[in-house]
């Protein structure tokens, strides 16, 4: 399958890209070599995301709740987001690929924190696909910072506190100029969001897939979509099919 025509095509797809440890440790090897093909994987889903036509990809890079792993893995994890900035921007670049990042950075090194950020300012003028990066990213956080960034305003006496609604508390998340993600891919057979996206996910579709991630392909990430188009979303309301027959 070249392209998703004939299904809906999602305006965003997020994916929480997991089982890398268990595909090395399949294999007997270190977790850091399950780490580099997920690279792999990363590169082959962009191009397979670009070429169907989807507006946003985010992917799930580091989770919040990371920093327990071990330090040697964590500095393997930096170092592959260094790899692949340093390797792969400038053709993403090319390819007219927009980097967005989202998560806190209070407490990242100053080196990945500068590598981020030349990330997103070389490729700000983009208008092609945009790969937004979850990095040192968890969504209980990012809606505690929201609340946090409101309360603010009410004790400044900027805001009122009656006049704080969901609008208001959306547009402080860091997703606050990206779509709700269309459908949300989780790889290797775990079936939960795992902090990710908990605002953002209120209607999306979840898809929990086999693969481990590294054996994630573009294959795979076209049957997501052929399997997304052929659902029915409501949205709270009726499917077109109820609708037809209580005409």
């Amino acid at each position: 399958m070249s392209t998703a025509e004939n299904h809906a095509v999602p305006e965003h797809v997020a994916i929480i890209m997991d089982g890398n440890g268990r595909w090395a440790n399949a294999r007997g090897l270190p977790r850091t070599f399950g780490h580099r093909k997920g690279v792999e994987a990363v590169r082959e889903t962009v191009r397979a995301a670009a070429e169907a036509g989807i507006r946003f990809l985010t992917l799930f890079a580091f989770s919040s709740e990371n920093w327990r792993r071990p330090e040697a893995e964590i500095n393997d994890l930096f170092g592959l987001l260094k790899t692949f900035i340093r390797r792969d921007l400038a053709e993403l670049h090319r390819e007219n690929v927009r980097i967005r990042i989202i998560g806190d950075r209070a407490n990242l090194r100053d080196d990945i924190r500068s590598l981020l950020l030349e990330a997103e300012e070389t490729t700000r003028g983009n208008s092609g696909l945009t790969v937004v990066i979850a990095f040192n990213y968890g969504s209980r956080d990012e809606i505690a910072r929201a609340a946090s960034s409101l309360a603010a305003e009410v004790a400044a006496g900027r805001l009122k506190a009656s006049d704080i609604d969901a609008r208001m508390l959306e547009q402080r998340l860091d997703t606050s100029d990206i779509p709700d993600p269309d459908l949300i891919i989780r790889t290797s057979g775990e079936e939960r969001l795992s902090n990710f996206l908990l605002w953002q996910a209120a209607y999306s579709e979840l898809m929990f897939v086999p693969e481990l991630w590294p054996d994630f392909g573009r294959e795979e990430f076209f049957a997501a979509l052929e399997r997304f188009g052929e659902r029915d979303r409501r949205f709270g309301g009726l499917s077109a099919k109820a609708v037809a027959l209580g005409s």
